[in-house]
């Protein structure tokens, strides 16, 4: 239930792999299948169901860098932070290769991403903002869903913290901006604005 995003543009064979979850052999095998090279991991944030598949894919290709908010690097190798005990698993990753940052820029595989920092469902939250396309891009995570956010009653969860950078963030960019969130159907910014129960914006009279 969780989602993993395999990232390319057509006229290349490198990818981003964003967010690897719980069937990492589906992954390389869709990797494989299509004639792609990784070229990095994003992770959005550290909790398990985002990283597991971390370790299955440096095992496959060893060279390839894995990239997190910096707040939330430590959850990658120690399984009590990443919150695996809830779903009874205990799943540990490599270690980060690149800590990231608000205004980052992540240059691979063709693409230029901006890095915005969003926490509250974790600490160290990040969402990666592709703003050469029309519509603009968001690999969001577990920030904005479809008609909901990430949850803040996790450890690290603040709800309004997480309402304030969704706000402010992900509602200044256009509202035909495509967010693909970490679990469920992708949405707009413009829909969100309008209708999440959560976060939508008072509309002005």
């Amino acid at each position: 239930m969780e989602n993993t995003l395999i990232v390319r543009r057509p006229e290349r064979n490198d990818c981003l792999v964003v967010d690897p979850g719980f069937l990492p052999q589906q992954i390389i095998s869709a990797i494989r299948r299509n004639g792609l090279v990784p070229a990095a991991i994003l992770l959005t944030h550290g909790h398990v169901d985002h990283i597991a598949g971390n370790a299955a894919l440096k095992r496959e290709w060893p060279a390839l860098p894995i990239l997190i908010g910096a707040g939330d690097a430590p959850m990658l190798t120690e399984a009590e932070r990443n919150l695996g005990f809830l779903g009874g698993v205990s799943v540990t990753s490599p270690p980060a290769d690149r800590l990231l940052a608000e205004g980052d820029r992540v240059a691979e595989a063709g693409f230029e991403l901006e890095v915005l920092d969003i926490p509250g469902h974790s600490p160290g939250h990040v969402a990666y903002v592709l703003k050469s396309e029309s519509p603009f891009l968001v690999f969001g995570g577990d920030v904005l869903f479809r008609g909901s956010i990430g949850r803040c009653d996790l450890p690290g969860g603040d709800q309004e913290l997480l309402v304030g950078g969704i706000r402010r963030k992900l509602f200044s960019l256009p509202d035909d901006t495509i967010v693909y969130p970490g679990h469920g159907d992708p949405t707009t910014t413009g829909r969100e604005k309008r209708s999440n129960p959560f976060c939508a914006m008072p509309s002005r009279a």
